[in-house]
């Protein structure tokens, strides 16, 4: 079997207020939307944002975000730092910019407004 990785999804609270996120932020394209889903063209890969059940939803307090353990990592044609710079100037929590030894990019992480963890990757 061939496998290709085609879509992210992720269930969200509010998929108008993540759409809006990673357009605004990323540059990324709706590819098809309606109340509960939006799918975003991230390149090579979608990510969809599902909005998680009433049934679920009421048992989430409003400003609660989540801790999950996936991570989208955006590979980024600039400065990292000023990347970072920009998001963070948009109120966006971004963690410090780090590397490895022998390993060729510089990486940052941030977190979306529901609490989902994304990285910037930049070639040294």
């Amino acid at each position: 079997m061939n496998v290709q990785l085609s879509t992210i999804i992720l269930y969200v609270k509010d998929v108008q207020l993540l759409k809006i996120f990673y357009v605004e932020n990323f540059n990324l394209k709706v590819i098809e939307e309606d109340p509960v889903w939006a799918l975003l063209d991230a390149g090579r890969i979608h990510i969809g944002l599902h909005k998680i059940g009433d049934q679920y939803l009421e048992e989430i307090e409003a400003d609660h975000t989540f801790d999950n353990n996936t991570k989208i990592v955006f590979d980024i044609d600039m400065d990292i730092e000023a990347a970072k710079n920009d998001l963070v100037s948009k109120k966006v929590h971004m963690r410090d910019i780090k590397t490895f030894q022998d390993y060729p990019f510089w990486l940052c992480d941030g977190t979306d407004p529901e609490g989902n963890v994304f990285q910037l990757r930049s070639k040294k």
